[in-house]
């Protein structure tokens, strides 16, 4: 009786505990960096400031990777955001990213539990083999590898982590809160609206039925799009899912973050040519895969993270993982096509007009500021790197966003603006630079031509054979 009273009252106090927690620690980080800020301003030498900087982002990775690490939930998807090498220190993307699928599992017995409650069947009699430790373990559920004894089918079990999702609605909460207060300090973007579509599309991670439903909704299109689909997504088994309990296909591959020690253990050098071309291809059909989702349906995995990309035999790419799916509304997806047109031909009247038609309210505080507004176009909705440029923080002197405030985004657009980022730090890490936007010029055009927004002879796409070089201009 007192160790159940001891459990209830723990259970009761943890919300409270990690929100202070959050706030100790955050307020560390970011007083640490802004003490750095006044110190290095006092200091004329170029290189003394950048090694102050240096040292400070090394104390702040230390102290992220604890507050992701320990707090887990909602915060190991914050590291798979803040660990993209195009967008934080290099200190930050050593420490990050090793919490792709880091978080604590759940034992053993429970899961079996878990299975046998849900599917409503003995674990044993749907199970001939099952591997008790997680192929994985993320924020919202882990992964077993397994067989069926009916079908002698290998299949992944996905099972939802018991009690995790109040805790990740007080992680949201105490997020808005913070982001609130960095836009009235620090930041000239509308950081709340995004926070908002990421409560959104959390709730939605915890139903696997609506995770299935998707996977064979995005399987359906891209085979129907294409006479081979450009990734493989999982099959799901019939009769094997549940809101807690998802059974699907197992797939065979390398995490596309062990790819370089993967090309190396074969003996092909990592940075020659032979595993440039695979790279490259890698690229190309996760491209293709994401233009024809976002433009041509509208509907999309939203979620493409090192953790969520496998690839096969032949370089070929699977794509798992399908809690955030994201369907934009059709004025969303012609603006967001009429904008890629303008990022494509550089176009700033039509950039100017995308934005108008996308629900994006800016104020410019510069003279030329409809170039600066294509510029932030292009560093949010495009994947390539302007030359010379290795990471793109929102936050430096030269950012966009000092001479053009974002003051209201809308929360359904958030899902590209991810999707994009999370695309961006993938060609950064396989290192190829390129453009989204070029590559999805004819999908975005097609899109237009059949709303009747675009006549047939302004479709320069097919005249010019834009998609049939992808790369080449992405090399350097």
């Amino acid at each position: 009786m007192l160790e159940e009273f001891r459990q209830t009252l723990a259970d009761g106090l943890q919300p409270w505990s990690r929100s202070v927690q959050f706030w100790v620690r955050a307020a560390d980080i970011y007083t640490g960096y802004k003490v750095c800020q006044i110190r290095a301003g006092l200091v004329k030498d170029v290189e003394v400031r950048e090694a102050m900087w240096e040292r400070q982002h090394e104390l702040a990775a230390d102290k992220m990777y604890s507050l992701c690490s320990e707090l887990g939930g909602l915060f190991l998807k914050a590291a798979q955001i803040l660990g993209k090498p195009d967008l934080a220190p290099a200190a930050w993307v050593k420490k990050l990213v090793t919490l792709c699928d880091k978080a604590p599992a759940t034992r053993i017995e429970v899961v079996k539990q878990i299975i046998e409650k849900e599917l409503c069947r003995g674990f044993d009699d749907v199970f001939e083999r099952f591997d008790e430790e997680p192929v994985g373990s993320a924020s919202i559920a882990q992964v077993h590898r397994a067989r069926l004894r009916s079908s002698q089918t290998n299949v992944a079990v996905k099972v939802q982590h018991p009690g995790v999702e109040y805790l990740m609605q007080v992680d949201i909460h105490n997020l808005q809160a913070f982001v609130l207060f960095l836009q009235k300090t620090d930041i000239k973007f509308d950081l709340f609206s995004l926070t908002k579509e990421v409560e959104k599309q959390i709730g939605y991670e915890f139903d696997f039925l609506r995770e299935a439903n998707a996977m064979e909704r995005i399987r359906n299109s891209l085979t129907s799009n294409n006479k081979k689909p450009p990734v493989f997504i999982p099959r799901v088994i019939q009769d094997m899912v549940t809101r807690d309990v998802l059974v699907m296909e197992f797939i065979e591959g390398t995490p596309i973050m062990n790819l370089g020690n993967e090309i190396a253990k074969r003996g092909i050098d990592p940075g020659g040519k032979i595993a440039s071309m695979a790279k490259q291809k890698i690229l190309q059909n996760l491209t293709l895969t994401y233009g024809q989702m976002i433009l041509k349906d509208g509907f999309f995995h939203a979620d493409p993270h090192p953790g969520n990309i496998l690839v096969c035999k032949g370089s070929e790419v699977a794509l798992l993982d399908y809690g955030q799916v994201k369907e934009l509304p059709e004025s969303l997806r012609l603006g967001y096509a009429n904008l890629v047109l303008a990022m494509a031909d550089n176009n700033f009247s039509r950039a100017v007009e995308s934005y108008k038609e996308l629900g994006i309210c800016t104020v410019r505080n510069c003279s030329d500021g409809e170039v600066e507004l294509l510029k932030l176009s292009s560093r949010m909705f495009d994947t390539r790197m302007p030359p010379g440029v290795t990471i793109l923080s929102p936050f430096s002197e030269e950012s966009s966003l000092n001479k053009i405030a974002v003051q209201s985004f809308p929360e359904e657009l958030y899902s590209v603006l991810r999707t994009i980022q999370l695309l961006r730090g993938l060609s950064v890490g396989l290192g190829i630079n390129y453009s989204c936007a070029e590559q999805w010029r004819p999908i975005a055009e097609e899109a237009l031509f059949k709303a009747g927004r675009l006549k047939g002879h302004d479709m320069t796409s097919r005249r010019r054979g834009i998609f049939s070089r992808i790369f080449r201009r992405g090399r350097d």
